[in-house]
């Protein structure tokens, strides 16, 4: 049995499970869907939930998510980076992990594929998991034991799971913001966020 992921970028807390606990699997191959995290992530930021997301050259056709360009007639990057450090500058463990996360934000980028693996495998690395980024090499056709969470996992669908609080930034202002991605767990529970994201 298979749990078949998109490519998300900086995954939500739901995604970062499944692709942690399941036998998962990214498809790369799938066509790219606007407005759903495959170039979002929410974040928590000073005025409340705040959206980065990746703008994407526009082509004439569908087009894998393997071949998404970015545009760069937008200082997306830098834009994105700024509003990470404004949103956690403060966060306990930030200074952790700041410099590793500046460098991919700081290198010119023109694969929004690889760009989002290159974080992940980032953010993987930081979590101290034993697990390996596995994606299919064509469109994967899910069989009737896999796990399809291509379209469950978006911004339109609000998920059924439950998600236990912890300390956020700005709380005095906030109540607790679920689901949000896994950069918000990492800054602001370091080590303890693993156990988070398995519990």
């Amino acid at each position: 049995m298979r749990t078949v992921l998109s490519l998300n970028y900086l995954p939500n807390i739901l995604w970062m499970r499944h692709f942690l606990t399941d036998n998962s699997i990214i498809d790369p191959y799938e066509h790219f869907v606007k407005q759903t995290y495959r170039n979002r992530a929410i974040i928590l930021s000073a005025n409340g939930p705040l959206s980065l997301t990746i703008p994407v050259q526009k082509t004439a056709h569908k087009i894998p998510v393997y071949d998404l360009k970015p545009d760069h007639t937008i200082n997306w990057q830098r834009q994105h980076w700024e509003s990470i450090k404004s949103a956690y500058g403060s966060a306990p463990y930030f200074i952790h992990y700041v410099d590793a996360f500046e460098k991919l934000y700081h290198t010119n980028t023109d694969s929004i594929f690889q760009f989002e693996i290159d974080l992940l495998k980032l953010c993987i690395r930081f979590l101290k998991v034993d697990k390996q980024v596995c994606l299919s090499d064509t469109y994967v056709h899910c069989g009737e034991n896999d796990s399809d969470f291509r379209q469950y996992i978006t911004p339109k669908v609000k998920p059924k799971e439950q998600f236990k609080p912890y300390l956020q930034v700005f709380a005095e202002k906030f109540s607790f913001e679920p689901n949000l991605s896994v950069i918000d767990v990492l800054f602001n529970c370091g080590p303890k966020s693993v156990d988070y994201m398995l519990a």
